[in-house]
């Protein structure tokens, strides 16, 4: 093999290289990936759809909720969220923890926690945007659901007394918008 060869070769081998290492991963709608769904939200690729054409929630399950929460703290925007498709945006910016909260909501409930992933006051005279809630008021929510999610690894017995149990917000004045 001649030199020349040798170099043609390895130029390809690194274009190769190249063209499959900046290949996009492919979000599974039904099987789907913590850490891929929060880099793709960053970056507003975020792009499953259903055969329907909708691009909703991915279908992430309890055992998900841990490795959700572990983003909550993340208060950056981001382009899109993806939500029900009867969902309403209210304006406003939207936050990637504030997201991941109605994420792990949606997952608590069985269906979508409101008509759009913004935390507002829970008796406020309507919700305009200045109803939403500002950053800190967000990271006490992210404690609210940190501590639930820890209390659900202690089974409720009988004597249980504790009304806000299986409710993080419970007692905190915030609510799903």
């Amino acid at each position: 093999m001649s030199v020349l060869t040798a170099i043609y070769r390895l130029m390809a081998s690194l274009l190769l290289l190249a063209f499959v290492s900046c290949t996009e991963e492919v979000f599974d709608y039904n099987h789907p990936d913590v850490e891929l769904f929060v880099e793709q939200l960053r970056s507003g690729r975020y792009v499953a759809r259903t055969t329907d054409g909708l691009t909703p929630i991915p279908k992430f399950d309890k055992e998900d909720i841990g490795e959700l929460l572990e983003y909550a703290d993340d208060m950056r925007e981001i382009p899109s969220f993806p939500l029900a498709p009867v969902s309403y945006s209210p304006g406003g910016k939207l936050r990637l923890g504030e997201c991941i909260l109605w994420t792990v909501e949606t997952i608590r409930l069985g269906h979508p926690a409101s008509m759009g992933c913004k935390l507002v006051y829970a008796y406020a005279d309507d919700y305009e945007g200045m109803y939403f809630l500002s950053e800190k008021e967000l990271h006490d929510a992210v404690t609210l659901y940190r501590d639930w999610w820890d209390s659900r690894k202690y089974p409720r017995t009988m004597w249980t007394i504790d009304p806000c149990f299986d409710e993080p917000l419970c007692g905190s004045g915030y609510m799903w918008w």
